[in-house]
């Protein structure tokens, strides 16, 4: 008998992130689904940037993740899609420099994301930002309130 590996578990994450104005206070939040079940993780930070935010959602998705997944991953985000399935190896190959030898911005997070997402098999997709995903909206929503309670606290 031949020995078959486990199947991974199957995890479908919608991410959003966004600050008013940006910079300046800004939220995030990710939804994670598998199966039947739903988690939703959702944060702020005082002074920021839309791209941290969105950086910062995908990180603390995968982190939530207690086992290796097989994740379909669905972000607005074009930096943060393009990022880490293109530019991501190249900016590693120069010494976290881009292709105009300046650092990478936002590096702390972008090698956070790297070591995130090794443990995984990730299918990223992009989606158009209100344009009638259901999930997506509802992230997007989450972040804009987690940023709201910024201004109750």
């Amino acid at each position: 008998m031949a020995f078959m590996p486990e199947e991974k578990p199957e995890v479908t994450i919608y991410t959003d992130g966004g600050c008013k104005p940006n910079p300046g206070p800004g939220g995030w939040a990710a939804l994670l689904i598998h199966g039947k079940h739903q988690k939703v993780l959702s944060g702020a930070e005082q002074q920021t940037t839309n791209n941290r935010m969105e950086l910062t959602a995908a990180i603390m998705a995968l982190e939530a993740l207690k086992e290796p997944c097989r994740v379909h991953f669905y972000t607005d985000s074009e930096y943060l899609q393009k990022g880490i399935t293109t530019w991501l190896r190249t900016w590693k190959r120069n010494h976290w420099q881009t292709s105009a030898k300046k650092p990478v911005k936002n590096q702390d997070l972008w090698r956070r994301l790297d070591e995130a997402v090794q443990r995984h098999d990730i299918e990223w997709h992009w989606t158009r930002g209100h344009a009638g995903d259901k999930l997506n909206e509802r992230v997007d929503k989450l972040a804009t309130q987690a940023r709201e309670q910024l201004k109750l606290e």
